[in-house]
């Protein structure tokens, strides 16, 4: 299983030190940006800052979740900076969809489409072959140590049966139960927060889930 530390900060220092520890196990780096009005939280988005670390962040592959209601005036900040792959909601994407697709090809990064929990998968029928990349949230767009919710397991499934081919990737509430059940749904990719982070060994957390 494929583990993808998470990164939902407001303090750039603390994103520098998440980074430099993630750096020393993981392969991949996720960060979460939210803009409190997509969500009713809000939190760091200087992706030019990202350069400001050299080859600190070099070892890493990142991707950033656009929670965001207008991707379009924010992605090519983060493609710019670096990002190998960029999330957006598909409840955003209608109007975004075309300016998106033309942006993610020319930097030659992947998309990916995002999901809330309380949307009904149906909504991706139209992008899973275009963007077969699929990230399902278990908890709502905001704050790391939500609790899931555990329809997620049902969407991965109309994921699968929609497009076999399709990745999957479940964000919110990780912990060794949930991502046992997500394995065991079909998904690909877990991203994880507070279960690495507030761990007092974030190593061996991730470790852990990878495992599974």
């Amino acid at each position: 299983m494929q583990i993808i530390p998470a990164i939902n900060e407001t303090d750039f220092e603390e994103i520098k030190r998440k980074i430099r520890l993630a750096a020393s196990f993981a392969e991949w780096i996720h960060f979460d940006v939210s803009d409190g009005e997509f969500t009713d939280f809000k939190n760091w988005n200087e992706p030019e800052r990202l350069l400001e670390l050299g080859d600190e962040l070099s070892g890493l592959k990142c991707e950033v979740h656009l929670m965001v209601k207008e991707p379009q005036a924010e992605i090519e900040r983060w493609l710019s900076a670096g990002v190998l792959r960029v999330i957006i909601h598909a409840e955003v994407l209608a109007n975004a969809w075309p300016m998106v697709i033309d942006k993610v090809d020319n930097f030659g990064a992947e998309l990916g489409i995002a999901l809330n929990p309380e949307t009904g998968p149906e909504i991706l029928k139209p992008y899973l072959r275009a963007a077969p990349f699929i990230q399902l949230l278990a908890v709502k767009p905001g704050p790391s140590g939500q609790k899931p919710d555990e329809a997620v397991l049902n969407k991965i499934k109309f994921v699968r049966s929609e497009n076999s081919e399709a990745i999957i990737e479940i964000d919110g509430g990780v912990n060794e139960e949930t991502a046992r059940l997500a394995k065991a749904a079909g998904a690909d990719i877990l991203v994880s927060a507070s279960y690495i982070w507030r761990s007092p060994n974030p190593k061996k957390a991730y470790e852990t889930l990878k495992e599974i």
